[in-house]
């Protein structure tokens, strides 16, 4: 069990570098950087993106420029072995419209976290 532990707060460490990286240099970077090769991410409307290139592609959108965005895991929990864990939470996504008018939007999120083979965590499902 100690290795679960272990787990989980690796895990939890992984979320909040996520977060950090998104704060700091962008949803691109962020979001890029810690998605596995074959990750997919859930969009509002309840399309797909498949891929790190198409996230990638999809966050380099002038719309995702001047975004504030920040979450925080409220829930963890790791396979025994260490291969895959998950989180959820509560965001709040802050931007403005094409008029300039400020956008702010709060919800849930739930990432689903993979062991990469030289041991860091990368989101499959987000």
């Amino acid at each position: 069990m100690a290795d679960k532990e272990k787990y989980k707060q690796e895990i939890i460490q992984a979320e909040r570098d996520f977060a950090k990286l998104v704060k700091e240099q962008g949803m691109q970077a962020g979001f890029t950087f810690f998605a596995d090769s074959n990750a997919v991410m859930r969009r509002a409307d309840e399309s797909l993106i498949m891929g790190k290139q198409a996230i990638e592609s999809h966050f380099g959108k002038p719309r995702y420029k001047n975004v504030v965005l920040e979450w925080e895991a409220d829930f963890v929990d790791v396979a025994a072995s260490g291969d895959l864990g998950y989180t959820y939470g509560h965001y709040t996504f802050e931007s403005s419209d094409s008029t300039g008018n400020p956008i702010k939007a709060t919800g849930t999120f739930h990432t689903v976290w993979k062991r990469q083979p030289d041991g860091s965590w990368k989101y499959v499902w987000d």
